[in-house]
């Protein structure tokens, strides 16, 4: 996606969740718990992206920074000009039951509510083929 923007003459963009994440971000920018980061060739210097996470030198409020964000807390990354980039799922997080042992859960019966239950002599949604 970062190639993508670049290479169409787009400013890509990421939107990452900075909290309970080890994100090394100006946190005077942060608002709502979230920043968005040019991460463009002319905003940044020394741009590293691996497996675990994204890394680059850019200047805020005139002072250089160096900001370091693991990929688990990018929420996004998208072109400025258009808005057409990706957004990534939440990660799942394994759960412990009462045995502790970690990505197991104790299987739930269903629950029947019979309120939200459509009335019974309700039609069910069709569709029509309109030429």
């Amino acid at each position: 996606m970062w190639e993508w923007c670049n290479d169409n003459g787009l400013t890509p963009l990421i939107q990452v969740q900075v909290e309970g994440e080890q994100a090394r971000v100006p946190m005077e920018f942060v608002k709502d718990g979230q920043i968005v980061l040019n991460i463009g060739p002319a905003a940044t210097r020394s741009l590293t992206m691996n497996n675990v996470e994204i890394q680059f030198n850019a200047r805020f409020g005139g002072v250089s920074r160096e900001i370091s964000v693991p990929w688990s807390a990018v929420k996004g990354l998208y072109a400025r000009e258009t808005g057409e980039g990706m957004l990534f799922p939440p990660e799942e997080i394994e759960t412990e039951d009462v045995t502790g042992i970690p990505g197991s859960q104790e299987a739930q019966e269903p629950s029947l509510d019979m309120e939200a239950a459509p009335p019974q002599n309700q039609k069910k949604p069709t569709l029509t083929l309109v030429k």
